[in-house]
């Protein structure tokens, strides 16, 4: 369907916008069938795409053509990963002209029913990517097994330090809603493949200045089984991590705009360097020999430090500073009227306060 064949707004006149839902499914046959008949009517692409399954997943999808209007089965021959998969839904909603596309996991974990709370943001302006965050009530902290708690916390602070998105939380949530705009600036093919899809986005998504909004919903938590292994993650996450923090450092603070954070960084990695590898020499000579070491020595180790500590923290300041603000919105839109601007019914927008 072309813009201008688009279902019009039946209080403005304007062509209805228009949201793709792309649902990455690997092993998930029992969950997919109850997860796409729960997405709303208001939603024009559904894009479930089969991401070389072992079980009858691709089956289940295929049986639901009949039933669900912009259903579409994209299926990749063997399995390259949810990033891999979103990346090829992306693509097929840019195809589509989508003005939203929204991450739908296939496991029944995110409940379509928040889904005009997470493009509630996206649409009155005030941000370009929208993300679910289940520590938003206490209440819902108790219901979360213990090991994936405490996993994403501890991700959650890495990922704050890699993308620069100091106020989200729930990094790992991905549950998540993009514009048109911010999707055709970021460079899909930089875009992680694996599970770190969503720190990647948020990598990515900086560097390029966009607002990105934290959207508290409670977490969904049934007999599915994840694929993914916390042990595995915590050994494979912090090296892409790194690397995703140090592209955007340099990207954002050195070729798009020269910045002291730059310097900060550099300075204060060096001096900590030096000062763990000649202390940590000495010491272990010291126990070796048994003689301890001269105060000159010691203050040479713990100098160098002192000043990496002070240098480090004046540049995540900086960059707490730095991370890219929500805006005002162009218009107000209660999360119920959402599906208005989706071509259902007529919207209650009102002007933004003064």
């Amino acid at each position: 369907m072309r813009h201008d064949e688009r279902k019009a707004d039946v209080r403005t006149g304007r062509p209805a916008l228009r949201v793709a839902v792309v649902i990455p499914a690997c092993n998930v046959e029992r969950e997919i069938a109850r997860v796409v008949a729960a997405v709303p009517t208001w939603v024009r692409h559904v894009l479930v795409v089969e991401d070389g399954s072992r079980d009858g997943t691709a089956e289940a999808v295929c049986a639901l053509l009949d039933r669900r209007e912009g259903l579409e089965v994209i299926r990749h021959p063997s399995n390259q990963g949810v990033g891999a998969a979103m990346v090829t839904g992306f693509r097929r909603a840019q195809a589509l002209e989508a003005d939203f596309v929204v991450k739908l996991d296939g496991d029944g974990q995110m409940d379509p029913i928040h889904l005009a709370g997470l493009l509630r943001p996206l649409v009155e302006g005030r941000a370009d990517y929208a993300k679910g965050n289940r520590f938003g009530h206490l209440r819902d902290l108790a219901r979360m097994p213990r090991k994936r708690l405490w996993g994403n916390v501890a991700l959650t602070f890495l990922t704050k330090l890699a993308s620069g998105y100091w106020h989200v939380f729930d990094a790992q949530n991905g549950y998540v809603a993009i514009t048109a705009r911010a999707l055709g600036a970021l460079p899909l093919d930089r875009v992680e493949r694996g599970y770190a899809f969503e720190n990647s986005m948020l990598s990515l998504l900086n560097v390029e200045r966009f607002a990105v909004a934290d959207v508290a919903m409670p977490a969904v938590y049934g007999t599915e089984t994840s694929n993914m292994k916390l042990h595995r993650v915590m050994l494979s996450f912090p090296p892409k991590l790194i690397w995703m923090f140090l592209r955007r450092v340099f990207l954002r603070y050195v070729v798009y705009d020269v910045s002291p954070i730059a310097a900060y960084l550099g300075a204060g990695g060096l001096l900590g360097s030096f000062g763990l590898v000649f202390g940590g020499l000495h010491w272990w000579r010291s126990i070796a020999t048994g003689a301890p070491a001269t105060s000159g020595t010691v203050l040479l180790a713990v100098l160098p430090l002192l000043m990496a500590f002070d240098l480090l923290l004046h540049a995540v300041n900086l960059d707490i500073a730095q991370t890219p603000k929500m805006r005002p919105p162009v218009r107000r839109v209660s999360e119920p009227d959402v599906p208005a601007l989706f071509g259902i019914g007529a919207p209650t927008v009102e002007s933004p306060a003064e």
